[in-house]
């Protein structure tokens, strides 16, 4: 087991190497020049060569990547462009939002995801409507679900906000950044549910194709070891159906579905991005719609870099967890 954390650990940092290599690469080909970006493009020559040498960009390729790499494992990403603040600290206003919806997006997707497994498998009341509903709603492509929600739901029934992540004023500013457990901390259930009234339904458009590809995996499996050995020696005990799925079959059936599930997560956050700009959301969406125009590249830079960084660590945690619940993926190495 130990052979095979240290392993995929080592990937994890192997990829992410390899990722910022491509993003200096691509920062230096790219005809936007760092010095003049910042300076304007009236500055003297000589403010020019001084602000290359202050910046490194006059040292040896090699030393300009080591520079940027540690840089970046420091969270130095740059300067940007557009705001002229470090990107690390324009990341830092903007991803809580980001972070807030997509955490909430996921945890609807796996419990849905659970009920389309289960309700199916076991063949619950009322499981065939939920599965049409999901299947329509992830047939569709995230920004159009999100206006015909905001159609429906704002326009014509008036139940959910049109835009934004808060309409109370003053809201808690800290400690995390996140509004449902800021406005918990401080006592402000005002800000809890008016967060969770924003939320929902920019959760719910992010949720519903993850939570059919999960979902589907997973009764997948279930399906398939429900009619193992073990399954029919627990139905032979009289146990109920429900027993065995969840205290027998889930735990082998569970690795496909992790599986998915951090593939998912990469996918989230690309869908989140769409969203965010459907709904007005203040995330990095918004940050990175900002910057594209205006080949703001340390701030797009940055935010790949981010996404990147979490994609791999959430696929290399799931690696984990899958070696946990089934240790002989741990032996075998894969």
């Amino acid at each position: 087991m130990r052979n095979f954390i240290l392993s995929r650990l080592g990937a994890m940092v192997l990829i992410l190497i390899a990722l910022t290599a491509v993003l200096f690469v691509l920062q230096h080909i790219s005809p936007m020049d760092p010095v003049k970006a910042q300076l304007g493009a009236n500055a003297s020559a000589e403010a020019v060569a001084a602000r290359r040498h202050t910046l490194g960009l006059d040292q040896p390729m090699i030393n300009q990547f080591w520079n940027y790499l540690t840089g970046a494992v420091h969270g130095d990403l740059g300067t940007s462009y557009r705001t002229r603040h470090a990107v690390s600290s324009d990341l830092g206003d903007f991803v809580p939002a980001t972070l807030e919806l997509a955490l909430y997006g996921m945890g609807l997707a796996l419990i849905l995801a659970g009920l389309l497994a289960f309700g199916t498998t076991l063949k619950w009341p009322g499981a065939g409507v939920l599965r049409a509903v999901l299947f329509t709603g992830a047939a569709a492509p995230m920004f159009l679900l999100g206006i015909l929600g905001l159609i429906v739901f704002y326009q014509k029934l008036g139940w959910v906000p049109a835009n934004g992540r808060i309409g109370v004023p003053n809201p808690p500013k800290g400690p995390t950044g996140l509004l449902t457990v800021d406005g918990l901390l401080a006592g402000r259930l005002d800000v809890v549910t008016d967060a969770l009234h924003h939320l929902i339904l920019p959760a719910i458009v992010i949720a519903l194709g993850p939570a059919v590809a999960i979902g589907r995996v997973l009764r997948s499996s279930l399906l398939t070891d429900a009619g193992s050995d073990y399954a029919r020696t627990a139905r032979a005990k009289g146990l109920s159906e429900g027993r065995i799925m969840v205290g027998h079959v889930l735990r082998n059936s569970v690795g496909g579905a992790l599986s998915m599930t951090g593939l998912q997560v990469g996918l989230m956050f690309s869908g989140v991005l769409v969203v965010e700009q459907v709904f007005g959301w203040p995330g990095i969406g918004q940050y990175i719609a900002q910057s594209i125009p205006v080949a703001d590249f340390p701030a797009i830079a940055g935010v790949t870099l981010m996404l990147g960084v979490l994609y791999v660590a959430i696929n290399t945690a799931v690696d984990l967890l899958q070696a946990a619940a089934d240790p002989r993926i741990a032996v075998g190495g894969g």
